[in-house]
């Protein structure tokens, strides 16, 4: 299965981006990138450490050009979008434009057992408040965002990490043909 366009996963935190990324990378033989370790790279600080001292308007900033950078590239990848990226339309078209996007959703008690369980020292957008609430809250300011962006979903809720990197690999090769 080749095929020039990216694989780009989107979804709320905890969704899966990386852990399904990561394994869909190396069924395809691709790179895998992360836009927030972009935006850390770049920025040379935590996404914590951004959020204090540029707000969410500078990560967002930092961010879009992240995602810009990452569908940019000639070599096709399989790309990790940030959980608010898809709330900016210029980073919806440019990864509707550059490849096949898949949004993978989980409810938000699913998302946030996965987010508790893995810390949420490093997700500002959680750390101060009741994570099933603001997830809650997030899933429906966001909803619109992700369902203009993506080409098809893939429903996490009760699969292992295998079981839904097939189904992205499925709906990816559908989507090519």
């Amino acid at each position: 299965m080749s095929t020039p366009r990216h694989l780009v996963l989107i979804g709320l935190m905890g969704a899966g981006k990386t852990t399904v990324g990561e394994r869909c990378a190396r069924e395809l033989g691709r790179r895998f990138v992360d836009t927030d370790a972009i935006v850390q790279a770049n920025a040379g600080a935590s996404i914590p450490e951004i959020f204090e001292r540029e707000g969410e308007a500078g990560f967002r900033a930092r961010e879009q050009t992240a995602v810009a950078d990452a569908v940019a590239s000639p070599d096709p990848l399989v790309i990790a979008c940030g959980g608010g990226a898809m709330v900016d339309p210029e980073n919806r078209h440019a990864v509707r434009d550059s490849g096949v996007v898949i949004w993978l959703q989980a409810p938000p008690e699913t998302l946030a057992a996965r987010v508790e369980r893995d810390g949420v020292a490093e997700r500002p957008l959680v750390a101060h408040g009741p994570t099933t609430a603001t997830l809650t809250r997030l899933a429906d300011a966001r909803h619109d965002g992700y369902d203009a962006a993506a080409h098809a979903a893939v429903a996490t809720d009760g699969l292992d990490p295998d079981a839904v990197t097939d189904a992205v690999l499925a709906e990816f090769a559908g989507a090519e043909q």
